[in-house]
Order: structure tokens, then sequence, then C-alpha cells
């Protein structure tokens, strides 16, 4: 909000939001102005002034001035996600004889168009906030409830028919609540980046098959290694993305474990014996995804080690893509000055003063990106571990980093899938030149001359800038026909002794 730093600060804050209560996303309520334009609700600790035009009530209006922090939100799946959880247990508790149907209704409907995309502009709370997630969970609970109300013939804020705690909130707490809803927005927002990260390894498998008769120096310590084809190389980025893939899918199994039913500690209390159970099945129709109860519903409370776990497939993956991003700009780096294997395609000029110059921009972006998931990891590490005795209370800010890493490496691989691995194009003169000028070539020597002898080969050939060829038949090692079998690039990139049978 722009406040000065220093002794005034913290006064000239409280004045401003006692005058105009705002939040980052343009909601306003001007306490100066018309009181037509709010209205006032009370709750356990007094009334509130909330916008007329506003969904929300006094418990999210109380978050929007305590949690002006950052002016972000959290993101429309986890929105969707939680009227999703509030539409399944409507519908349980309705099944059940706890909720009448004509409140039970009213609330589906006004969760389902939550679910849908609509409304999330109503929902203003801030990630930095309550611990546990209480003020998104009373968003949600209040945002419904108005909806609801207003199908009903009712008036915003009155909170009736439909109560926010005691209809939409039925048989839960926020201690079950947000861990459900992470489990099930994970589970869901993680289906498209599996199926980019399969486009990935496809692009990249193409690849290996495109290139793999392209002889080149291979490189250890970015030093000439023996020889190896372009499409290895490829074949292993591939391979590499696919087992991060079964990471993650792993990781994921142990996410779908549910806890909703456990409301405040774990016990169950205030929900039907069999509400638990019910509503893991619901979210399994719901979603399409298999869910599965808990068994101790107090872990799952407890516990974020799930979300640590996916977490850590997700940076897992990120350092895979951090090193593959790196060699394509490695091998693509000159062009007249660099290595030059591989050429990246041009999407965007690379410099404002230097005419003609062109980045690996999309490598770039994917190392930035997987910085961030790295940093995200770590947050979310120490929020995991900061939970006491019945409830970790971080889990707003694990929700939030966590469903953003998957989001921003869905929407990063795809397009440094499409925009750059799909175009590679191997510049197959430059890696022939490369690979002939390698000392590396003259481990193939050791099975025929001996180590000792080939590296003084190596030595001398470098010393005097000549081919290892030409020094080995200077020496009389071998003759031309044997040299020719020995020293053949591509017998040097599959298993075995090249020239073995002279």
């Amino acid at each position: 909000m722009g406040f000065r730093r220093g002794r005034g600060c913290r006064a000239e804050r409280l004045e401003k939001h006692s005058a105009n209560c705002h939040d980052r996303r343009g909601w306003k309520v001007d306490r100066r102005r018309e009181a037509s334009t709010v209205r006032t609700e009370v709750d356990s600790l007094g009334s509130v002034h909330v916008a007329d035009e506003a969904l929300w009530g006094a418990q999210t209006q109380r978050a929007v001035e305590n949690f002006d922090i950052s002016g972000l939100k959290q993101s429309a799946v986890y929105i969707s996600t939680t009227a999703l959880v509030k539409q399944a247990a409507a519908e349980v508790n309705l099944a059940l004889g706890m909720l009448d149907a004509t409140r039970a209704e009213a609330i589906i409907s006004a969760a389902k168009q939550i679910a849908a995309g609509r409304w999330h502009d109503q929902f203003v709370v801030d990630p930095f906030q309550a611990g546990a997630g209480t003020s998104h969970n009373m968003n949600a609970n209040e945002v419904i409830a108005n909806l609801a109300n207003e199908a009903l013939g009712g008036q915003r804020g009155d909170n009736r028919p439909v109560n926010p705690n005691d209809h939409v909130n039925m048989a839960q707490s926020t201690n079950d609540v947000i861990p459900t809803v992470l489990r099930v927005a994970a589970a869901v927002r993680a289906q498209p980046l599996l199926a980019t990260l399969q486009g990935l390894e496809d692009a990249l498998q193409a690849k290996a098959r495109e290139f793999d008769g392209i002889l080149k120096s291979g490189r250890t310590h970015l030093q000439d290694a023996v020889p190896v084809r372009l499409g290895q190389e490829f074949g292993a980025y591939a391979r590499a993305v696919a087992l991060d893939r079964a990471r993650i899918g792993r990781a994921l199994d142990a996410v779908q474990r549910l806890g909703i039913g456990g409301t405040a500690t774990g016990t169950g209390l205030n929900s039907h014996p069999q509400y638990h159970q019910r509503m893991v099945d619901r979210l399994t129709a719901l979603t399409g995804i298999t869910f599965r109860s808990a068994g101790n519903l107090f872990e799952t409370m407890q516990s974020s080690a799930d979300f640590c776990d996916l977490s850590g497939a997700l940076r897992t993956l990120a350092t895979t893509l951090i090193r593959i991003a790196n060699d394509l700009r490695l091998l693509s780096s000159g062009p007249t000055t660099g290595l030059y294997e591989i050429t990246l395609p041009a999407v965007q000029p690379g410099s404002s003063i230097m005419p003609g110059k062109v980045n690996p921009v999309l490598p770039e972006m994917l190392n930035m990106v997987c910085f961030h998931v790295i940093g995200n990891d770590a947050a979310i590490v120490m929020a995991a571990q900061a939970g006491q005795l019945e409830l970790n209370v971080m889990t707003p800010i694990i929700a939030y980093n966590l469903l953003q890493s998957i989001e921003i490496l869905d929407h990063g691989v795809a397009a440094f899938t499409e925009r750059c691995v799909r175009g590679i194009q191997a510049n197959t003169a430059r890696c022939e030149e490369l690979g002939e000028k390698s000392i590396g070539l003259a481990t193939a020597l050791n099975a025929h001359i001996g180590y000792a002898a080939a590296a003084k080969v190596a030595q001398e050939a470098m010393r005097r800038g000549v081919p290892l060829r030409q020094i080995v038949l200077e020496h009389g090692y071998l003759s031309e026909e044997a040299l020719d079998a020995v020293l053949d690039p591509y017998a040097m990139t599959e298993p075995g002794i090249p020239g073995r049978e002279l």
C-alpha cells in the first residue's frame, strides 16, 4: 500500500484502514462516504462494515483488514477446489439427513458456480493470513451462504436461512477442510503437469532418434572425453524426465489420502459417523481421481509430510530441468566462439544494443521457473516442520507455494517443449569437426598400445596441434588399417573394444 517506514508507520496504517478498508483486488469500503455504500454485519467480536457489493461477510472483512500483505491471491484451482469440497459436504450431509434439502440445494448450486470459475473475485484473503487457513475457509463459507440466501430470496449479509458456519461449514473445521482442499487441488492440478512432462519426454525422444547418427565429442568436467552420439545425449534427457514424472506420480499417490471428517483435531466431533468415507467417495466421483481414506485422521491433520514429498519430487524435477536447459545453452553457445553443436529456435531478438544477437531465452526462462520452485520447496519444508501437536497452522503458505510450483512448471515446461525443444537443429558438420579433434579418442588406444603409450600420444598431439592418428602412425604403434578400426568413433559409442578382432 506504499506506507512510509518509520515511527509513524503503524499509526498511519491504522488510520488509513479506519478510513478506507480495501484489498488489492479493487473492493473498497470508504467509511467516510454515505452509509448506503456499506452494510453492517456482526460476528463474535462485534460489528464490521462490509461493502454492499461484496459477497463475503464479517470474518472475511476482518481478514482483509488484518492481512493486507502481498497483494497475492490463492490460485484458481485452490478456490474452485474449496467450493468443490463445500459442494460435496452439502451433498453428503443431505444424504445423511443432517441438512434439509432447501438449504442443501442452494449451497450446492452456489458451490458449483464457484467451482466452475465464477465469483473468484470474491475470494480476497491474502495467502499470508491467519494460521491453518481459517480466513480462506470463512471466505468460502460466507460467499456461498450469501449466494445461497439470495437464491432463496434472502438478503446479502443476513445469514438467513443459510448460515456460513451452521450450514455451509456443517461437519467441517478449517483444520480438516484446508488440508483436504490442498490434497485434492494438488492431485487435480498435477494431471496437466504430468501430461506436459510426457510431451517433453516425447519431444526429447524424437530428437534422440533424429540425431542418433550424429557423432560428436563427449565431455566430462567440460573437457574432451570419448565420443558419443548426439542422439544418446537427448535420449538420456528423455529418460531423466520420465523418471521424474514417475517420481511425482508416486508422491501424488500419498497426497490422495484424505482426512476430511476429522473436524477440529481428528476425532470427528460434530460429524456423522459415515461422513468421512462418504466424503472420500464423493470427491472421487466429482474429480475422477481415486482418493482414499487416510486411515488415521489425526496424522493427516498434524503432518504435512505428504506435501513435502510432492514438493520434493517437484524440486528434483526442477534440478533435472535446470541441467538439461543449461546443457542446451552450452551446446548452442556461439555461434562463432562457442560449441555451436546445436541451434535453438530463434524466438526473439536477444539484445537492445548488439544487432543480430539471439539468446537461448526459453532455457533461461525455464531456469528461472526452476529456481523459484526450489525456493518454494524450501519454504514448504520450513512450514511443514512448524506444526505443533494436533495441527500444522502453516498450511496456507504450503498451499500457495505447492500449487504455484505445479502451475509454473506446467506452463514453463510446455513453452520450453513447444518453442525450443521441438525446433532444435543439429549442426552436424560442427559436431564432426570437434569430434575429430577430441583428445578423448585416445581412450580407444588403451586396449592396443596401453594406457601409458596412449597418454603420450594424446599429449604429443595436443602439443603439436596435430591429429592423434598422425602421432600413432609416426610412432608405428598401429597400421593405418588397424587404426581405422580402433579409432572408429561410431564403434566407440557402443559397448565393446573397437578393433578387438585385430
